[in-house]
């Protein structure tokens, strides 16, 4: 079936107006940003969120990408093209956006799709949310209540489920500059340009004075969730950079990250390819911060 239920339709005046709409609808309705993910699910009858609320009025004040103090900022309705394109992110975290948003999707998509709509989405295989994970990023939601600051490794709570209310939105998502020199990548391996992830892995790295003050590791579409690789994130802190230490965080990926057989691939082929990625990210991150 390729036609959606009937759906009421509103246009947002403000981010207030958007939580004063959630409540009065009880929670029965559906933000609309690029609407990439969620208008095919509505044509598959996957949603059916009985309501939309546009909120592309409010692209002037939702769309940034800005440096705040120690923090970078971006709005959650910044596009995927602005992103790519943002000099600010380019310096500040050298590579790991620009190659993610190379390999995500299309022109079209990325010149329609936002930053908060990928991470609202939910899909596990989506790669945006391992970049905001590795670099240690945080979603701030709102709602009638206020606003609140989620770290991205609780951000998801599995496919297609965040910790976002109904009555809520994602308003920004926030990033600390770190310590030391910074380096970050992005490796993916997909069927065919701009599919989804059979494996993708993000890594950054912080180093100061010859060794790794802080680090940051994250796998796509193998698991329900992006899969935050803590445990190799806590072998990197404190060492100095090599070969055979990131060798090891790879064999880490490989065993903390939880994929399941399907079209893509077997189980033992993903995890394979998790501590590949895993290595080859932060060794090309490393190179970066050192250049």
């Amino acid at each position: 079936m390729q036609t959606p239920a009937p759906v009421e339709y509103s246009r947002a005046s403000s981010v207030d107006d958007v939580i004063e709409q959630l409540v009065k609808l009880d929670g029965k309705a559906r933000i609309l940003a690029g609407g990439h993910s969620l208008i095919p699910m509505m044509k598959l009858r996957l949603a059916n969120p009985g309501h939309l609320i546009d909120i592309n009025p409010l692209e002037s004040e939702l769309s940034y990408v800005r440096e705040e103090g120690d923090e970078i900022r971006i709005g959650a309705m910044t596009r995927h093209k602005d992103l790519l394109d943002s000099e600010l992110l380019q310096r500040v975290f050298p590579n790991i956006f620009e190659e993610a948003e190379w390999v995500l999707a299309d022109p079209v998509v990325r010149n329609r799709g936002t930053i908060g709509g990928s991470l609202c989405q939910a899909d596990p295989a989506e790669d945006l949310s391992g970049v905001i994970t590795a670099l240690h990023g945080k979603a701030v939601v709102k709602g009638p209540d206020g606003e609140r600051v989620v770290d991205m490794h609780e951000f998801h709570l599995g496919p297609y489920m965040t910790v976002v209310q109904s009555t809520e939105m994602v308003t920004e998502v926030r990033f600390e500059k770190g310590p030391g020199q910074h380096g970050s990548a992005h490796e993916k391996v997909e069927r065919r340009a701009g599919d989804f992830a059979i494996v993708a892995a993000s890594a950054a790295l912080w180093i100061q004075g010859g060794t790794i003050a802080d680090a940051g590791l994250a796998c796509s579409a193998v698991g329900p969730t992006t899969m935050h690789i803590e445990r190799a994130e806590q072998m990197l802190i404190g060492q100095a950079p090599s070969e055979d230490l990131f060798a090891q965080a790879g064999s880490i990926a490989s065993q903390d990250c939880s994929p399941s057989a399907d079209g893509r691939g077997p189980v033992d082929y993903k995890r394979h390819v998790a501590g590949v990625l895993s290595k080859r990210a932060l060794s090309r991150a490393a190179a970066n911060a050192l250049r």
